[in-house]
């Protein structure tokens, strides 16, 4: 159901998706995919449908298949997003020179 003030809603922003992926772990290390620095680019069309461009640490990782959904489906769970799609990419293939320096920490890498 929506009420008056949703009208006046902006539409969601890239800050609120960004909070979302750091909710989401990594299921083998401790830290979110954002700071593993998975995530390669987010795009917030005006009609508040989101694509997301990610990676995995290797092509045969093994939550190649869950993973993706889980972000979808944490992603269109913010409120105004109509949609979330992940787009799978390899390039550039992750190193991690991509992590935060939080996560190289967390994971003993720093």
């Amino acid at each position: 159901m929506t009420g008056p003030l949703d009208s006046l809603r902006a539409q969601a922003t890239e800050a609120e998706v960004v909070e979302v992926l750091k909710t989401i772990r990594d299921p083998e290390l401790p830290v979110s995919i954002w700071d593993m620095g998975l995530i390669y680019g987010i795009d917030v069309s005006p009609e508040d449908e989101i694509t997301i461009r990610m990676t995995l640490t290797t092509p045969s990782c093994p939550v190649a298949e869950t993973l993706p959904p889980e972000v979808e489906q944490k992603v269109a769970a913010i409120h105004g997003v109509k949609s979330c799609s992940v787009q799978i990419v390899w390039e550039p293939p992750w190193t991690a020179d991509r992590m935060t320096d939080a996560a190289r920490l967390e994971t003993g890498l720093m």
